[in-house]
């Protein structure tokens, strides 16, 4: 049946639930395309996380005691560093589970990411904003200092600064998911996420280009006085899904997969839940097509 068709009374053969999978852009569209409003639901989620350091700049700017002003605003973002990264763990429970295409309560998985990978993924979030302070202040002070003292030597700072926040961008791609997927110590999650991000450089710097790309045509196409109104709704979901759906599998492959294997036993994720015995078997595909009844000429039975 036709959306754009009258034709109610005929029908196809169904789908098959053996026919070929969809893979790469063309499976990830299928299911951002689903997944649409889910989507947006949890990045107002998550967006409620972010609040503290809004919240933080307004106290800051707003406030006119200069003392009160900053004692607000770093209890703000001493909030807001705790709790993101336990949010980031609950975000990304739910777009891996999407990503594995399994059915995801909303508030239920994000509790849980949240709650049961709170150290971790709260000892993650601290470095990374600790971290972006200093590569933020690196951007700020190296440029002024190759000019005041005219030399380009101090350009080279600014360059490592510039690549470590690379690395820990690629590497963020990686250690929440294995926070969310897995029971390795802390000290492995770093590690593992390190050797990922280059072990799996196209798709790190494939996730680096896209969340650069988003941001990038978020910066400049919305005038900043709108972003208050989308920030609730993109792009946060938007790029986790991402990052799960290219990254997972990397994850999967060198870190899930192996441990199944050394114990004998096959990665639940890959497993097919529709290969189960059932009762009834899916007949989509196999059934004959209803043909459109023809229209007699007989009395109508009111």
């Amino acid at each position: 049946m036709g959306i754009f068709s009258h034709d109610y009374e005929s029908a196809g053969a169904g789908i098959s639930k053996h026919a070929p999978k969809k893979q790469g852009f063309a499976l990830f569209f299928e299911i951002f395309t689903r997944k649409f409003w889910k989507i947006l639901e949890v990045n107002l989620l998550y967006f409620l996380f972010w609040l503290p350091l809004i919240l933080a700049v307004v106290a800051f700017f707003l406030i006119p005691n200069h003392y009160a002003a900053l004692i607000t605003a770093i209890l703000l973002l001493i909030v807001f560093s705790v709790l993101i990264g336990p949010a980031t763990a609950g975000i990304t429970k739910i777009m891996r589970n999407y990503v594995l295409e399994k059915h995801s309560f909303i508030f239920r998985d994000f509790k849980k990411g949240f709650k049961d990978n709170f150290g971790k993924s709260a000892v993650v979030g601290i470095v990374d904003i600790l971290i972006c302070l200093s590569v933020f202040a690196g951007f700020k002070v190296y440029p002024q200092l190759a000019e005041q003292l005219n030399t380009k030597l101090m350009y080279v700072p600014f360059v490592i600064s510039l690549s470590v926040a690379l690395v820990i961008v690629m590497m963020n791609f990686y250690v929440f998911l294995m926070i969310i997927a897995t029971d390795l110590s802390f000290k492995n999650l770093v590690k593992n996420s390190f050797a990922l991000a280059f072990v799996e450089i196209k798709k790190s710097f494939l996730t680096l280009f896209l969340y650069i790309m988003l941001l990038g045509l978020l910066l400049f196409l919305v005038p900043i006085q709108f972003l208050l109104f989308i920030l609730p709704f993109f792009p946060f979901a938007l790029l986790c899904f991402i990052s799960c759906f290219i990254c997972y599998p990397a994850i999967q492959k060198y870190v899930i997969n192996p441990y199944y294997t050394s114990i004998g036993q096959i990665n639940p994720e890959l497993c097919d839940e529709s290969d189960e015995e059932a009762i009834f078997e899916d007949m989509g595909g196999k059934e004959k097509p209803i043909e459109k009844r023809k229209k007699g000429k007989g009395k109508r039975i009111s």
